[in-house]
């Protein structure tokens, strides 16, 4: 069963085009692909196959997503709902998960992440707790505007 979510999770990103836009539509099927890490320490960026993880996250026009990570030739995928939040003047997608996973990044022990939104980028906010900097693209699906 896991290989058939994973298949599926590739050929969804295969069938990705990168997105030029720059704004972020609350209302369209989207999916952001991690690109980038940083650690604490100086000059620790990583980006593409370099990083510890590959992951990302779709989501649904219905207010579901999935968030997929493959490490160490492990797939681990859960799935919640977002929302978007204006806090401290910054907007943010808010993943909300029903349960417990090794992926959920945050500071505390709610089942939420939240990712800050700046132009057509998701930044983790885990860095903040010492976890990753964590640096996220839009692709867009082809044929779709």
């Amino acid at each position: 069963m896991k290989k058939i979510v994973f298949i599926l999770s590739c050929s969804i990103l295969l069938l990705s085009c990168s997105n030029n836009d720059e704004t972020v539509s609350e209302e369209d099927s989207q999916i952001w692909q991690l690109t980038k890490m940083t650690g604490s320490i100086s000059n620790s960026e990583t980006t593409g196959g370099d990083m510890d993880w590959q992951e990302f996250y779709l989501l649904n026009s219905d207010g579901t997503f999935l968030k997929s990570r493959e490490q160490n030739n492990v797939l681990i995928e859960i799935s919640g709902t977002y929302t978007y939040e204006n806090i401290s003047e910054e907007k943010f997608i808010v993943f909300s998960y029903q349960s417990e996973s090794p992926i959920i990044g945050n500071c505390t022990l709610e089942l939420k992440e939240y990712l800050i939104v700046r132009e057509n980028k998701l930044i983790g906010t885990w860095s903040a707790c010492d976890g990753p900097g964590l640096e996220y693209d839009r692709l867009e699906l082809c044929g779709t505007k």
